[in-house]
């Protein structure tokens, strides 16, 4: 599309050739002549007037640029609503193939796709606009809102809740049994039913290979908005907030509550029975043990606040010099103290 078409669609000012010719998006390294990149980090800044692309979203004008320029309020945003003008996934179309095994029971809305070997049980509720990929699975008396969309594996199970709107990628499973066993006498282990349900409210995506568990009684709650990376654990009666991001290789325990905003970042591990407040960050490979206050920037194993952390790993690599020097110390010390001992 020509530029200045693209930039009336994204709402942003153009400085350059609007005539020219759009066919498609790059990195900043890789585009090409008729391509649209994009600078969101100050940092990179340098690199930017080395690009072949005939078009950058900056957000500010930058001089000496021979690319043309859209200014945005929000480059990194706009690049990812270019992206949709350029291209939209496959869609499967509307109906219920016939290798699909759906229960009588079942209802699924208008505009619905059932993919072959895709199976939705007994009183199961799905809304409309509705994507089941192949060998997706819906348990008896799951209750689905409207523009839900599921890839391959993916499995919802039994009186589990989804809101509007969710994304499930592939392998994701949506109430499992919580991981609840009493061990006996003689030391083995009964096992707890896990009775309660998994809710998952609206605009959520949950990415793949992740487990959002069902606890023994009550719910575990993934709130609005939420977003979850690959290979998290969300333990059960746990509960994910509102526009928390949680990256790859997560764990929380049971009855972890994280409140609005959360940031946890990859290989974070959560104890469990405790309260990650509002806008909390969690850096890469912590470990939290305990409750988080609002706003706090945590780090480390056991974590502790960021800025300390910092100093901490910093002063980590010369503990050993310290300790040979403060055993010179003591030597010297005792030296010292021995020969003032024998000269009174």
């Amino acid at each position: 599309m020509k530029l200045s078409d693209l930039a009336a669609a994204l709402g942003c000012e153009l400085r350059g050739e609007g005539g020219l010719e759009i066919t498609g998006l790059a990195g900043m390294e890789h585009a090409g002549p008729s391509q649209l990149t994009f600078l969101a980090n100050p940092k990179y800044a340098h690199k930017v007037k080395r690009t072949r692309a005939g078009a950058v979203l900056v957000s500010q004008p930058i001089e000496g640029l021979a690319a043309a320029q859209l200014i945005s309020s929000n480059p990194d945003l706009d690049m990812a609503r270019a992206a949709e003008l350029f291209y939209q996934p496959p869609r499967p179309k509307s109906g219920i193939h016939p290798l699909a095994s759906v229960a009588a029971t079942a209802r699924i809305g208008e505009n619905s796709s059932v993919g072959p070997f895709a199976v939705v049980g007994e009183h199961v509720v799905i809304g409309r606009n509705a994507v089941l990929h192949p060998h997706v699975v819906i348990y008896e008396g799951a209750h689905i809102g409207d523009e839900f969309y599921a890839h391959a594996h993916a499995v919802v199970r039994e009186h589990c809740r989804i809101g509007h709107r969710v994304i499930l990628q592939n392998c994701v499973v949506v109430g499992g049994d919580g991981f609840g066993f009493v061990k006996r006498a003689d030391g083995t282990h009964y096992k707890i039913v896990q009775s309660g349900v998994t809710v998952i409210e609206d605009d959520v995506e949950i990415q793949t290979l992740t487990s959002v568990d069902r606890p023994r009684m009550g719910e575990t709650r993934v709130k609005r908005g939420a977003k979850i990376d690959s290979l998290v654990q969300v333990g059960h009666a746990s509960v994910v907030g509102e526009d928390n991001i949680i990256c790859a290789q997560t764990g929380l325990a049971g009855s972890s509550i994280l409140g609005k905003s959360v940031l946890l970042a990859g290989q974070v591990g959560i104890s469990g029975h405790l309260t990650i407040h509002d806008n909390a960050v969690i850096y890469a490979q912590s470990g939290i043990g305990g409750d988080v206050a609002p706003g706090a920037v945590m780090s480390g194993s056991p974590a502790f606040e960021v800025h300390d952390w910092l100093r901490a790993i910093t002063a980590f690599p010369k503990l050993p010099d310290l300790l040979r020097t403060m055993r010179q110390l003591e030597k010297r010390l005792a030296a010292l103290e021995q020969a003032g001992s024998s000269n009174p």
